[in-house]
């Protein structure tokens, strides 16, 4: 028997020869990226969903031939990236979906190769000291005392739902806005809550007046839940008020802060999520406001305590014995079991960027964002909504109704020309740009406007 290596076995990407069996095909990936980019040529691909999927279709042929492919890396990576839609285009400001900075994106490949997994010491020792560490950092920079990592906004609201059921009893009542993000009402019916009480918001925002007459009406125990960074229009309700009747009704309070979490870096922004502190449980989110590959989702709590309802026990990975000596138990710090070690890419952000380098990110897109609205605000032809209170921006051309509105989002989006979102924030449809792109000029954005311009019926 050879004591070398077997050369007809895939190679791994860790142990001793990893790095190694990594470098070529590292070099494969960004070739194929370079030429897919390329060959897109702008924010998204030309030609709709048919055109797309006639592309995968193609390049991918037999799924699962009898005999590999080894120039399937490269074929399929060039594929998705000329069939992407690129945030990092300025011309892509749909959606809450940033372009990850290079240095979270290289972590992430580290974490990738290591695969280490969060739901035994044994498996991850280095990996859940970090997460440790890194999420009580974070959870204190909100004004809370520790913090679970979950992945994103919506697995935050339904664990801060969760621990509001295991803390308060199962007849808890959620009380939200109807501009509250969608998941919130949806945990309560996974977790088999009663009905939200919904309340209109025709400013955006939770009003104070009807919380304190919605709270003085119901009976039995309430979660409130407010949002710092509305999905539609990027607007903060009114945190300081809202955690005052939440103390004066005794209320449990919930802040989704998925969205809006990134002002905490800013020294200019920072103000705006006053109130924070006060709330129960927080949802922070740095795979949009904080230029994170997906996933990077955090759930903040005041009261670390109260994790204790997320106990499990599987002697394989908690036995008590091991316990008892000394080995971390991670299988309350989620509802998951394997976990991956998202909170790396995170660590590595934080400690190359620090708090200003954040900040002046955050501060850059959202200067961006009001230029863009004093732009919309200065042209006779477009229709603004209000001044952005984050990086988002509704606007409309000022004769469209609103099927020709919805007609120009699709036409850019067919020829693959923009990506703009849509929000119906007072019954009319709006176009949305959100800004997370740091690297947007000023004249990005006045391209933007006249690709609307010139798309819209005329």
């Amino acid at each position: 028997m050879s004591g070398g290596q077997d050369t007809s076995t895939p190679p791994l990407a860790s142990g001793p020869g990893g790095p190694d069996a990594l470098r070529p095909l590292l070099a494969t990936v960004l070739d194929a990226l370079t030429a897919g980019t390329d060959e897109r040529g702008g924010p998204l691909p030309a030609g709709g969903p048919h055109a797309v999927t006639a592309h995968v279709t193609d390049a991918l042929g037999d799924v699962l031939p009898d005999t590999g492919d080894p120039d399937a890396l490269r074929t399929l990576v060039h594929t998705l990236a000329a069939g992407a839609a690129d945030p990092a285009d300025p011309l892509c400001a749909a959606h809450l979906h940033c372009p990850p900075l290079a240095v979270a994106t290289a972590a992430d490949l580290a974490a990738s190769a290591l695969n280490p997994s969060l739901d035994s010491w044994d498996q991850a020792p280095a990996a859940s000291a970090l997460e440790a560490a890194v999420a009580r950092t974070l959870a204190r920079t909100a004004g809370l005392a520790d913090a679970l990592v979950t992945t994103g906004g919506t697995e935050s609201n339904q664990l801060a739902l969760l621990l509001a059921r295991e803390t308060h009893g199962a007849d808890v009542r959620l009380v939200c806005g109807d501009s509250a993000h969608h998941s919130l009402p949806h945990a309560a019916w996974l977790l088999g809550l009663p009905d939200p009480v919904v309340i209109p918001a025709p400013h955006g925002t939770l009003d104070p007046a009807a919380l304190d007459a919605t709270l003085t009406a119901l009976p039995g125990p309430a979660l409130v839940a407010a949002t710092a960074g509305t999905t539609d229009a990027g607007l903060i309700d009114p945190l300081p008020e809202i955690a005052g009747l939440c103390t004066a009704h005794g209320a449990r309070l919930h802040i989704d802060a998925a969205y809006g979490a990134g002002l905490l870096f800013s020294d200019r922004h920072r103000d705006k999520l006053a109130g924070l502190e006060a709330a129960h449980t927080v949802t922070l989110d740095l795979h949009k406001l904080g230029w994170q590959p997906v996933a990077a989702g955090l759930l903040a709590v005041a009261r670390p305590s109260e994790l204790t309802a997320l106990h499990q026990h599987a002697d394989y990975l908690n036995a008590d014995d091991d316990t008892e000596a000394g080995l971390p138990d991670l299988l309350g710090r989620s509802l998951r079991t394997t976990r991956r070690p998202d909170i790396l890419k995170i660590a590595v952000t934080l400690k190359t960027l620090g708090r200003s380098g954040l900040g002046a990110l955050v501060d850059q897109v959202c200067t961006r964002a009001r230029e863009f609205a004093a732009l919309i605000h200065e042209h006779p032809g477009f229709d603004l909504y209000d001044r952005p209170v984050i990086s988002t921006v509704l606007f409309r051309p000022t004769e469209a109704d609103d099927a020709a509105v919805a007609a120009v989002r699709r036409r850019l989006l067919h020829e693959g020309r923009a990506v703009l979102g849509r929000a119906r924030p007072d019954g009319r449809l709006w176009l949305k740009a959100t800004v997370l792109n740091p690297h947007t000029r000023p004249d990005d954005l006045a391209h933007l406007l006249k690709l609307v311009e010139g798309s819209t019926p005329a």
